[in-house]
């Protein structure tokens, strides 16, 4: 019986499965009938590569070694795959070694933000802000594991079972997380967050209706009068989107000192110095964490600090750095209003470990910040960032804020679209003569509601 037969032989009898039974059991792989052809062919191409030495690997001079070696096995097994069949099984072949396996194509489609393998069988995308499942699947775990190990190992970071979780970054800075087994129980689990190739301008914002001209224009004056700005919104708002954008506001001939867990934001500026966080070695020692980073920043002369996201102890040494003349800092952080996010200042700042009365810590927060910029992801996908508010003083033991711009919604339409718009609620920001002082003249009625 030929391989193809036997396999196509076997696809039925799977298929064939009481359903009762599947419920119950992790999501039944798409069965491809020309796994172990692909299989050797792939292992062979390997082999003549290794045996060749080749360094300067592309798809140009792989492409002709996995046709030829696709074509002789086909010869001796007595197969004629179909030319679209033939096409697939080339590029597949090619994706396993020169890419991420069966993801690579999800990767190159610019339509898709985000990518999460729940384990070998199942992987969602998110597109146009809506989850779906992707036709594609792995083999097994050891398949989405080995394509884990091939985007961590490159960056000097490992994953097993002493240290079953990691963040890595992929070449063009998507932001990766990993989680394996015994931890991940449906195997193991990669969510990657895309970002586009060419990062996106605030007339990209602008289209999306993620905020107005008006709003962007009073981002920009605040960036360039060295105002500190913190952009708060949940998971998958598009914060680190909208802190790449608002960075590029800072003047071409400033120094600027970028600091993350997994290095992702892609600034246009020249005189910008990246630092990345590294985890602990095997031995458990050898973390630098963004705390640590934070206070290095201070000594290398910074002019402006931007941290991709506080979420721990750092916000202290975040804070005391705005206050004692870096301003015009830059982060984000993970809330859901203005308020809230204040809240997990505070919670943050405790969690240096420092015995601060709350009373000092709010002094510290209202005195170091000074905008707000909250972004949401609503019920559509949109992204829409629903308030710009500004940090006033404290009046007794609480931090008085107030809107400068609102997103307000009004309804949904019948395909499911919020609708709403964006307003200025009317108020002048307390900090409009520190942007005159800085030669950022808004028009009179940009903050008219």
């Amino acid at each position: 019986m030929s391989l193809l037969k036997r396999l196509e032989k076997e696809k039925v009898h799977i298929q064939e499965e009481p359903r009762k039974e599947l419920r119950t059991v992790r999501p039944v792989a798409q069965i491809d009938p020309w796994r172990e052809f692909k299989s050797a062919v792939h292992h062979e191409v390997i082999q003549a590569l290794d045996k060749n030495n080749s360094q300067d690997l592309n798809s140009e001079t792989l492409q002709p070694m996995v046709e030829h070696t696709l074509d002789i096995r086909s010869d001796a097994l007595g197969l004629t795959p179909p030319r679209a069949e033939r096409q697939r099984l080339v590029r597949e072949v090619m994706d396993e070694i020169l890419g991420f396996g069966p993801i690579e194509p999800l990767l190159q489609d610019p339509a898709i933000n985000e990518i999460m393998v729940n384990g070998p069988h199942q992987v969602y995308v998110e597109r146009k802000g809506k989850l779906e499942l992707a036709r594609i699947s792995f083999y097994d775990d050891a398949h989405v594991l080995h394509i884990i190990e091939k985007i961590v190992a490159p960056l000097g970071r490992r994953i097993d079972e002493s240290q079953p979780m990691v963040d890595a970054r992929l070449p063009d800075g998507s932001r990766v997380n990993a989680i394996i087994p015994p931890l991940a129980l449906n195997g193991p689990v990669l969510t990657i967050r895309k970002f586009s190739k060419i990062p996106f301008g605030m007339e990209d914002l602008i289209g999306f209706g993620t905020l107005t001209e008006e709003m962007a224009k009073f981002i920009d004056a605040c960036v360039k009068a060295r105002l500190n700005v913190i952009v708060s919104g949940g998971t998958g708002s598009g914060k680190t989107t909208t802190l790449g954008v608002i960075s590029a506001f800072i003047p071409e001939d400033e120094r600027i000192i970028t600091i993350e867990d997994a290095a992702e934001l892609q600034l246009r500026q020249t005189h910008v110095v990246t630092l990345e966080t590294r985890p602990a070695n095997i031995e458990g020692k050898g973390a630098v964490m963004i705390r640590d980073l934070v206070r290095n920043a201070l000594r290398m002369r910074p002019e402006r600090i931007i941290v991709g996201e506080v979420r721990s102890g750092e916000a202290l040494d975040m804070l005391q750095a705005m206050n004692t003349g870096h301003d015009g800092s830059l982060t984000t952080g993970h809330a859901n209003t203005p308020r809230d996010m204040l809240s997990r200042l505070e919670t943050m700042v405790l969690m240096a470990g420092m015995d601060l009365p709350v009373r000092a810590i709010r002094e510290q927060i209202s005195s170091a910040i000074d905008v707000i910029v909250q972004q949401s992801r609503l019920r559509d996908g949109s992204r829409k960032i629903t308030h710009i508010t500004e940090v006033l003083r404290m009046e007794g033991d609480v931090i008085v804020l107030q809107d400068l711009f609102r997103f307000e919604q009004t309804g949904i339409d019948k395909q499911g679209k919020v609708q709403g718009h964006f307003r200025a609620t009317g108020i002048r920001p307390h900090f409009i003569e520190k942007l005159i002082a800085a030669g950022q003249i808004l028009p009179d009625d940009i903050f008219s509601n």
